[in-house]
């Protein structure tokens, strides 16, 4: 087992204990399967099934296919490539919206936060509203 290995093995063990539990449920848990939505989209090369989980401000700055595509591929390598991931902490904001942090294993096998903003639309649908990266996990610098 390698030391990147065994380095999100204890991620995923510490986000079961720090997912609060109505993550299971509700607004978190349906903004939750969307991100994995997506990122099962990217994997199998899906690419117009992950941008349609794009919220509409997404849509705007990036109005085509090949413009979203281009902007993940040059700057979300590891959300477009994960090897594996884990969900960690959720966060209510006071905005609505829902934060999540996703543990990743990037294409280039080290570890990376993707903290994801998720937005309830007029239809009760949950889209990804902004995605930021960083190397190393949640609270690492």
């Amino acid at each position: 087992m390698t030391r990147h290995s065994r380095w999100l093995i204890a991620l995923v063990a510490v986000a079961a204990f720090t997912v609060p539990a109505k993550a299971q449920n509700g607004g978190e848990g349906a903004s939750q399967d969307i991100i994995s939505r997506q990122l099962e989209a990217f994997l199998s090369g899906d690419f117009p099934r992950a941008y349609s989980y794009a919220s509409p401000d997404i849509k705007r700055i990036f109005p085509t296919l090949e413009r979203f595509m281009s902007m993940v591929q040059t700057g979300y390598l590891p959300v477009l490539r994960p090897g594996n991931y884990a969900f960690g902490k959720s966060e209510q904001m006071a905005d609505g919206r829902i934060q999540w942090e996703v543990l990743i294993d990037g294409p280039d096998g080290k570890g990376y936060t993707a903290t994801y903003f998720m937005e309830r639309q007029e239809d009760g649908t949950w889209k990804v509203d902004a995605v930021t990266l960083r190397r190393g996990a949640p609270g690492m610098t």
